[in-house]
């Protein structure tokens, strides 16, 4: 275990973000939920000092370190239209003197407002292709023009859900063993799987057992957490650990009920934890990831599946900017 940890912690990674997100108690929530709440904590990475914020900066920091040790001068990677993921790499390769070229599923917008507005902020080239298939294919493309050019190109996989990202994240569980906390429960935000493992593996590098739910965004709950699997199986060689170390073992736990009709189209459920949120705690969620995965824990809360003996702790995983569309 200490090995292990010791050699996630000494992980190449660049300091993007160097300040611990703050832990609130979210005491009129839990008022406005009833008697039998549990104890309510956020894990606020939505106010992560970089790029506005949101969990892919973690996986960001330990991604673009390992991009750098390539030699790469550009970065590349895909998503939609309203990706957090590209909104952040925008901003690493601004503030790391790279490159980037984003490829984005979707039509271009004729005043782009939200991510898309940061994007171009931040200085990215940004390609749109018809579906999310043809991202992949478009991605290649680029790589290849730009190493016939002379260029060191590095591809990064949507989400920077690799295992180097999840790592990344990883790192950041030791917020949450330094305050002291101690959580029976967490509720994240998943959809392309690097989260929902980096804290798999973090609580069981920490030595933190609490039952990890991610709520997702899109994927089927086999799916998703297949590919949750997979990429912890990728973390233990990396640590030089057994599987059991990073969690692998476990169960993963996804909840897809909370989907609706499809990734970013808001649901009722999703639309009232936005609405309690904001008026119990002046707290933002995003509509496409976080008031999804909020709407999933207050449905536990109100159908008892906690007691008030319990301590649960939400994730905040950003995503503002996509309210602002």
């Amino acid at each position: 275990m200490a090995t292990a940890l010791t050699t996630l912690l000494s992980l190449p990674s660049v300091s993007l973000a160097p300040h611990a997100t703050p832990i609130d108690r979210l005491t009129r929530l839990e008022a406005a939920l009833g008697d039998a709440t549990p104890q309510l904590f956020m894990k606020r990475d939505d106010l992560l000092s970089f790029g506005l914020g949101g969990n892919k900066v973690r996986k960001m920091q330990t991604v673009a370190a390992e991009a750098l040790a390539a030699g790469a001068d550009t970065l590349i990677t895909c998503g939609g239209v309203q990706s957090n993921h590209a909104r952040v790499t925008a901003a690493a390769g601004a503030a790391l003197g790279l490159t980037v070229e984003l490829v984005l599923s979707g039509t271009a917008p004729p005043a782009p407002t939200g991510n898309a507005r940061l994007d171009q902020l931040f200085g990215a080239s940004v390609h749109y292709v018809s579906s999310r298939d043809a991202r992949a294919p478009k991605m290649q493309e680029i790589a290849d023009r730009l190493t016939r050019d002379g260029r060191h190109p590095f591809v990064v996989p949507l989400g920077a859900s690799t295992a180097t990202g999840a790592l990344g994240f990883a790192r950041g569980v030791a917020e949450i063993a330094t305050a002291g906390l101690r959580p029976d429960v967490i509720v994240v935000a998943s959809s392309s799987g690097g989260t929902q493992a980096g804290l798999m593996a973090g609580c069981a590098l920490f030595g933190l057992t609490p039952r990890i739910v991610g709520v997702s965004a899109d994927e089927s709950s086999s799916t998703l957490a297949g590919v949750v699997s997979n990429l912890l199986s990728e973390l233990a060689p990396r640590l030089g650990a057994k599987p059991e170390t990073v969690g692998a073992t476990r169960g993963v736990e996804v909840d897809d009920t909370f989907v609706g009709e499809g990734y970013g189209v808001p649901t009722p459920a999703s639309t009232e934890a936005t609405e309690i949120l904001a008026r119990r705690e002046g707290i933002l969620l995003d509509p496409v990831y976080t008031a999804k995965a909020m709407a999933g824990l207050i449905a536990r809360v109100r159908r008892g599946e906690f007691t008030r003996t319990h301590t649960v702790l939400f994730w905040h995983t950003g995503g503002l900017p996509g309210y602002f569309t």
